[in-house]
């Protein structure tokens, strides 16, 4: 049996409601690693996560989509005696080696006090240990090359490779928001940081077939695929919306395209919203990016709908995206030349800055309330990440 070590960073600030996130995170662990074989155990304030020999890549991959742990480690577990400690720093030291590192040094932690030895003893005999054993490794106390790390708690814990991990709270504690997701870079990389702040994301596609090929709904649907691995899977809904597209194209002058057709999606996402029970809104805008995301445009998209939206991005720029988008896994999907429906109904000079009230008289002239609930009548629905469903109706 092999384990892992979690560390816990926001979850700790929790108080009394600690319990609460510990719950949801466990239970969130559990489910990625659910038909491996591996177990959650929870003792003092960490995570242990036990997986049977030769499920480390599957356990591995659970702990790198875990959302609310700061780092995580392979970690040998041992008795509490000072010798079985230092064979555990002697045999990391080794490691470190293997893996071409120089330099060391040891940071031991002690809870349980009866231990013979304080953490500063700790650190000064296995490092000791750790020269003489492996004589290639250097101290360096400043700027190691490597940290062998010792724990003594209810076990001793020693370990030599600890990763980053996503940090932020559990999936399941912040509310369940409704993502407006396209086939570009941004809106994937704001499902994620909503995600990542505990949020449960429920996602809305709008698909302009035959005018966006099949390829843009099945880019749309990967892309959901992988943000879904770190938000506990992605219920998305692909909303057919040409016949909204096409009301729009024959009642409004081109240059209100753009706007006219970001309120039909808002009011749209706020319908679907309400009864799937979400109680926001997420986009990936960001301000003054493209001509819709002027604040004068996005004043005139939210017109009407009365759900917050959140903007996570609204103050990033494309280069900071682009960074976060490659991070998580989804700027090679994102990139594939299959556009979608606002790119390709872009007219060539949109308006820049709208006027809230024009916009609203224009969008009321369309009378596009029936076409909207026969749009969401006939939407389909995907679970995406987690046990595939099949396509079924919205509502």
């Amino acid at each position: 049996m092999i384990t892992y070590l979690l560390k816990l960073g926001e979850l700790t600030l929790k108080g009394g409601n600690r319990r609460i996130f510990e719950r949801i995170l466990r239970r969130n662990l559990e489910a990625l690693v659910r038909g491996t074989g591996a177990r959650v155990e929870t003792a003092n304030g960490r995570f242990y996560l036990h997986a049977p020999a030769g499920m480390e890549k599957q356990a591995e991959d659970a702990l790198d989509h875990l959302l609310g742990i700061t780092g995580w480690a392979k970690t040998r577990v041992c008795e509490k005696t000072v010798s079985a400690v230092i064979r555990s720093c002697i045999a990391e030291g080794q490691n470190l080696r293997e893996k071409g590192i120089q330099t060391f040094k040891i940071e031991a932690r002690r809870t349980d006090k009866r231990f013979p030895l304080d953490s500063y003893g700790i650190a000064r005999e296995g490092g000791e240990a750790v020269l003489e054993a492996v004589p290639e490794l250097l101290v360096d106390v400043h700027h190691p090359g490597g940290i062998i790390e010792v724990e003594i708690r209810e076990k001793a814990y020693v370990y030599g490779f600890a990763r980053r991990g996503r940090r932020g709270l559990p999936v399941g504690s912040a509310g369940r928001g409704l993502l407006l997701l396209s086939g570009g870079i941004d809106s994937p990389v704001a499902g994620y940081l909503l995600a990542s702040r505990g949020m449960l994301i429920e996602a809305v596609y709008f698909h302009a077939y035959p005018y966006t090929p099949e390829e843009a709904r099945l880019k749309v649907l990967k892309l959901a695929e992988i943000v879904g691995r770190y938000s506990q899977g992605i219920r998305l809904h692909i909303l057919p919306f040409t016949p909204v597209q096409m009301r729009i194209k024959e009642g409004a002058p081109p240059e209100w395209h753009t706007i006219l057709l970001r309120m039909a999606m808002m009011d749209a996402a706020e319908k679907l919203a309400v009864k799937r029970r979400c109680q926001c809104l997420i986009t990936g805008e960001s301000l003054s990016q493209v001509a819709s995301q002027t604040i004068e445009n996005i004043a005139c998209t939210e017109n009407r709908v009365k759900l917050p939206i959140l903007r996570p991005l609204i103050g990033m720029d494309k280069e900071g995206i682009i960074r976060l988008a490659g991070t998580i896994g989804t700027y090679e999907t994102s990139i594939l030349p299959y556009e979608d429906c606002c790119v390709l109904f872009s007219p060539s000079h949109p308006i820049l800055r709208g006027d809230r009230e024009e916009a609203l008289r224009r969008y009321e002239g369309l009378g596009l309330e029936e076409t909207l609930d026969q749009t969401l009548r006939e939407g389909l629905t995907e679970q995406c990440s987690f046990p595939r469903e099949r396509e079924q109706p919205v509502l």
